[in-house]
């Protein structure tokens, strides 16, 4: 588990096998990070702005495309901002993607387009896992969403897909395993990955985890 490593362009169909999950007793839900946009690449917090991709992003995100392809989703959710839906659109769920609210990025407040060194400047040590923020949301509330989001992926026959933001999908991988919303601490998460959550023996659990999509020549 971690962000070493990654599926090559020319072991797609490699890829596809690995991720083919269908013969595990229990459903799985493909967690997908929205590709790069300006503002996570300059380190800024972005919640409720509504910002496309870059070009970069946008290769990111078609990568996904034949990776997802070879799954018969049962359900796939999109949050609806826009960069989380191009994200969907180009791994090929346009048409099948239901918007779900709740899978909105995790509400900065009085921090959104800050970077981190702007926020320690005027909250040091601050932690948004622990402290959540001013004028947003709290952790609870993130959680509660999360929660929401948890019980309908369990509730469907087959697996789903997520396309969402990178706090928000921190805390669902916490939440998922039974640990607070504080457990998002634990995952580091870059833009335009794929994560999988599972089972093991029944017990929830992350399968994988922060895979980055490489080019062949990368």
């Amino acid at each position: 588990m971690g962000a070493g490593g990654g599926f090559y362009g020319r072991s797609l169909d490699r890829g596809r096998q690995h991720l083919n999950l269908l013969a595990e007793p229990n459903v799985n839900v493909f967690a997908i990070r929205h590709g790069e946009t300006t503002w996570s690449l300059n380190g800024q917090h972005t919640s409720k702005t509504d910002i496309p991709l870059t070009d970069n992003g946008r290769r990111l995100a078609a990568r996904m495309r034949p990776v997802l392809a070879a799954n018969p989703f049962g359900l796939v959710l999109c949050s609806p901002m826009r960069r989380a839906r191009e994200t969907c659109e180009l791994a090929g769920f346009g048409d099948r993607a239901i918007i779900d609210a709740d899978l909105v990025e995790w509400s900065y407040g009085k921090y959104e387009g800050l970077t981190p060194k702007q926020i320690d400047e005027v909250a040091p040590g601050w932690l948004i896992f622990r402290d959540g923020c001013p004028g947003g949301e709290a952790p609870e509330q993130v959680s509660a969403r999360v929660d929401r989001v948890i019980a309908r992926s369990r509730a469907v026959a087959g697996d789903t897909a997520l396309f969402a933001h990178g706090h928000l999908l921190r805390v669902f991988a916490a939440r998922w395993i039974g640990l607070p919303a504080r457990g998002g601490q634990h995952f580091l998460l870059n833009t335009g990955t794929l994560c999988v959550l599972g089972y093991y023996h029944e017990i929830p659990a992350v399968r994988i985890w922060n895979r980055p999509l490489l080019d062949e020549a990368a």
